[in-house]
């Protein structure tokens, strides 16, 4: 922490350099506040994890200074984390209406809602935190009653545009509020934090009202049943299949837990209106035409338990996917995903359904800013210096070159990436050195106790298999009471290859006579390395190898 009296650190702990986990810790002399706490869903290569979260020892190291939690909005890769940071930090977490109803389900869930103080804050509120002011800017994004931040520090102001997009002609008033955004730079920003998902994609992006247009005419054209998958926490789009579906006569069941809790805190908070009659229990369908049916259902990107994934493989208690279907899938595809979310829509097309996806018609609309959307941010804030955010490498890049297009020099642009701590001070900035982070993966009850070598020895598993060697001996004289008997699990297929099992199996018997009783371990060692050798040498396979030996 630098020695300066006044000064501001900002210290990524996730989002930047990658797109997920987004984690950033605010620190003066005096306070820390963390705004945002995301998770990151798995790559590929991270077999078995569940979600990845950030490393949250540096907020805990200085958590006698931490006076809040502020929160953008209420997805996941920004509130996702929280249940795993909540045991160990006891301050207030503070966010929209909407953002802190999907917050307290989430840390009911996690029986940690009597932990936690929730306060809600309203568009335009000033919300002092120590030696900080927080100021709450309406944007547009996929989710209602998102935020952008306007934070006035000891060192000058700072703007964070948290995840928005710019959309002309917005429904039901869900608008970025630029004038706000122009009102509060007017008297000077030190420093901008963009976001820089869509930096690659130029122009505008498309507005919610062209989307409810592609879906009014797909319902009008629709003969048989329309299945509708998106996104759960984008509620604007929701409201729009209702009342679409409202309008041509047709009655919509929800399928999916996600969607279900959602569109009840929605509803509960006045936020959907639900025309009389239109929501429906899938158990009463079959009962109606087809023509008369909507299936509002999660599983936009393929996962095997979601329920369009269980409807197309006929596993669904009361649905399935069947000729004549129209099925829409309002979403992009999340990078990782795109072979799941094929494979899903060609076995719909084989079912006889017609699917409509983001690359076939205008059925989605990114809740990020493009890059003509970008420049009017930056040309609207103005800032001294230039941070982008929410991005990989490449998207940073781009944002900072767009930057320099609009007046900022070359060197008052950083590119920060996870763990590299930011010091704004009153005549400059400067990066602090860099601290060591690891990401902390979860698999299941397990947070953290997942490391690099479990995950090789898993890619090994799924690659090469195992093969197990059990035995059993005498503990004084080490004579062989049973075995030795090997087990081959997704290594070789035992009948054809039986004869390598059993030139294992005499590998084995030598390796005893060759020991001494006594040393266990040493026994285990052995074995496992004499035998991946052999594999490898005999198939030029390399399974785990796993020794199972009992003394008695």
């Amino acid at each position: 922490m630098p020695d300066h009296q006044d000064f501001l650190t900002l210290t990524p702990l996730g989002g930047y350099g990658e797109i997920g986990m987004n984690c950033t810790i605010w620190s003066t002399a005096t306070t820390s506040v963390l705004v945002d706490c995301g998770l990151m869903f798995p790559d590929d290569y991270l077999l078995g994890i569940d979600v990845v979260i950030p490393q949250f020892d540096h907020i805990l190291r200085q958590k006698e200074k931490v006076r809040g939690i502020v929160l953008t909005h209420g997805h996941e890769d920004h509130i996702g984390a929280l249940p795993w940071l909540m045991p160990w930090l006891h301050v207030p977490i503070y966010g929209s209406r909407f953002t802190m109803a999907l917050v307290e389900h989430k840390l009911r869930e996690a029986n940690l809602l009597d932990r936690s103080e929730l306060v809600v804050v309203e568009p335009g509120q000033r919300l002092a935190l120590g030696d900080m002011v927080f100021n709450f800017f309406p944007v547009c994004h996929s989710i209602i009653e998102g935020f952008g931040l306007g934070v006035e520090t000891p060192v000058g102001r700072v703007v964070h545009t948290g995840d928005f997009k710019l959309d002309p002609n917005p429904i039901d008033g869900h608008s970025t509020d630029l004038d706000a955004f122009r009102r509060f730079s007017d008297e000077g920003v030190q420093l901008l934090l963009s976001d820089s998902t869509n930096i690659e994609r130029d122009g505008h992006s498309l507005g919610e009202r062209e989307i409810r247009d592609t879906f009014d005419g797909i319902f009008r054209d629709a003969t048989g049943r329309v299945v509708v998958t998106l996104f759960s926490s984008h509620i604007q789009r929701i409201q729009e299949v209702f009342d679409i579906a409202a309008k041509y006569g047709r009655k919509v069941a929800v399928s999916g837990r996600s969607l279900l809790n959602n569109i009840d805190i929605a509803r509960d908070l006045g936020f959907m209106r639900v025309p009389s009659g239109v929501y429906m229990d899938p158990q009463d369908m079959p009962a109606l035409p087809d023509n008369e049916i909507v299936l509002l259902v999660t599983g936009s990107q393929g996962e095997p338990l979601s329920a369009l994934s269980r409807i197309t493989r006929g596993e669904h208690r009361s649905l399935a996917i069947k000729e004549g279907d129209t099925v829409i899938m309002s979403s992009r595809f999340i990078p990782g995903n795109a072979r799941a979310i094929t494979r899903l829509i060609n076995d719909m097309y084989r079912l006889g359904a017609e699917v409509y996806y983001e690359n076939f018609r205008n059925i989605h609309a990114s809740g990020h800013a493009y890059r003509e959307e970008l420049r009017t941010m930056l040309e609207t804030v103005r800032p001294r210096f230039f941070v982008p955010v929410h991005g990989e490498y490449r998207h940073l890049v781009k944002h900072c070159r767009l930057a320099h297009e609009c007046g900022i020099p070359q060197e008052h642009t950083i590119i920060l990436e996870d763990g590299d701590p930011l010091t704004l001070l009153p005549e400059g900035i400067r990066k602090e050195p860099r601290i060591n982070l690891e990401t902390v993966l979860v698999d299941g009850k397990g947070v953290g106790d997942v490391g690099s070598s479990v995950l090789k020895e898993r890619q090994i598993l799924g690659g090469e298999g195992m093969v197990v060697v059990f035995l059993v001996l005498d503990e004084q004289i080490w004579e062989i009471l049973h075995g030795p008997d090997i087990v081959s699990k997704g290594f070789i297929f035992e009948a054809h290859y039986n004869h390598v099992l059993e030139d294992a199996k005499c590998i084995v018997l030598d390796i005893l006579e060759n020991m001494s009783p006594g040393d266990l371990e040493k026994l285990q060692d052995r074995i496992r390395s004499t035998l991946r050798r052999f594999f490898r040498k005999v198939l030029e396979r390399d399974p785990v190898v796993l020794p199972v030996i009992t003394m008695v």
